[in-house]
């Protein structure tokens, strides 16, 4: 799950996620006890779904909250320091990139925004990848910010810090090699492993990874109800799901949400079909095309693949609620053609970057499913 979904101010105010709650109190008796505060630069990393984002942003409106010491749990959400958070216009806070920046859906700033990113709608994801860039040119802008010095404390949120350029991040260790007074840096990392190792040395990771299986299944529990898609959920439906989303239950409820996981059972009969030849490509594409749209059946076939090749290689399948052996117990396709159709997966999506329609796309898959 993507942890951009709902990035409003709303994000600022969130109560604290269950398994956020030692980690919060930790920090925030620190900053209250005397002499004491948070480390220059923190890193909040690792999957989507676990929550980091919403730890930060909860984080950065309390430090800059005129009334946190009232208020332990939370920023106030009433003094001028949350309403300019509200407004997206806190003068003590810098955020890289902007689109990150959490702000109401009716602020005429982000309408605009909207408006632009989606004017040419065949340009809009290469947009939207470029538009999570950190370019040396925005490290640099954020030095006067940085050095200004007697301005109380100030908050940079570098967010998607893994994608910042090599010379960004050069640009960025000066920042963290000299650290200024009352200047605190967040960087949020989906993917740490690929940021600098230099950069990773200069920072403290909060403990933020670790969740109890007990605590994410009461939690998944509860956000979920006791039905998924008209369909009552048990223990076992809830603990597969944390499974499948490697234990970040928020990823676990996107999961369950997701309009393609109930059509799982569905993915494999239209294999069997496909590869009997009692179905042709082209109607199994003209269907799905009313299902699902091709981002969705791409994450599908993904998840199924990867059950399918446990199967043949003799492991148990994630997904304990569908019987692979059944389906798998005539026909089990070799690795190298799984190996193949993965690729395929693969070169659809960066096709798709390309503005190829979907229809050519979802004929293309629907060939080479056929073919596994």
């Amino acid at each position: 799950m993507s942890e951009l979904t709902n990035m409003t101010d709303d994000m600022y105010f969130a109560p604290l996620l269950p398994w956020q709650y030692g980690l919060w109190s930790q920090l925030t008796m620190r900053v209250l006890a005397p002499q004491q505060s948070l480390p220059h630069a923190l890193l909040a990393a690792g999957m989507q779904g676990m929550g980091k984002r919403a730890f930060v942003w909860r984080l950065v409106a309390w430090l800059l909250c005129r009334g946190r010491d009232e208020h332990p749990l939370g920023a106030c959400g009433h003094c001028e320091s949350c309403q300019w958070l509200r407004s997206g216009t806190h003068p003590s806070l810098q955020v890289l990139p902007l689109v990150s920046l959490p702000v109401n859906a009716d602020s005429s700033a982000q309408k605009e925004a909207l408006t632009n990113s989606t004017k040419d709608k065949k340009s809009a994801k290469t947009a939207s990848n470029a538009s999570l860039k950190i370019k040396v040119d925005d490290i640099r802008a954020l030095q006067p910010f940085i050095y200004q010095g007697g301005q109380g404390m100030r908050i940079c949120v570098l967010d998607h810090a893994e994608k910042m350029t090599i010379a960004a991040a050069n640009a960025l260790l000066k920042t963290l090699e000299e650290p200024q007074a009352q200047v605190h840096l967040f960087l949020i990392s989906d993917a740490p492993a690929q940021l600098l190792p230099t950069i990773k040395s200069r920072v403290q990771q909060l403990a933020l990874q670790t969740i109890d299986p007990a605590v994410a299944v009461d939690y998944v529990t509860k956000v979920l109800g006791s039905n998924i898609h008209r369909e009552a959920v048990g223990t076992d439906a809830i603990e597969q799901l944390i499974q499948l989303a490697n234990g970040a239950p928020l990823a676990a409820v996107a999961l369950a949400q997701a309009p393609w996981y109930s059509k799982r059972t569905l993915w494999l009969t239209t294999w069997q079909a496909l590869r009997s030849g009692k179905r042709s490509s082209v109607a199994a594409s003209d269907y799905w095309q009313t299902q699902l749209g091709i981002v969705e059946f791409i994450q599908l076939s993904e998840l199924m693949i990867i059950d399918i090749r446990r199967v043949g290689l003799g492991f148990e399948a994630q997904q304990k609620d569908i019987n692979f052996l059944i389906n798998l117990n005539d026909y089990q396709p070799i690795d190298s053609g799984l190996e193949v159709f993965a690729h395929s997966l693969q070169q659809t999506k960066i096709a798709l970057q390309q503005n190829v329609q979907e229809k050519f796309a979802y004929d293309k898959l629907m060939q080479d499913l056929a073919c596994l």
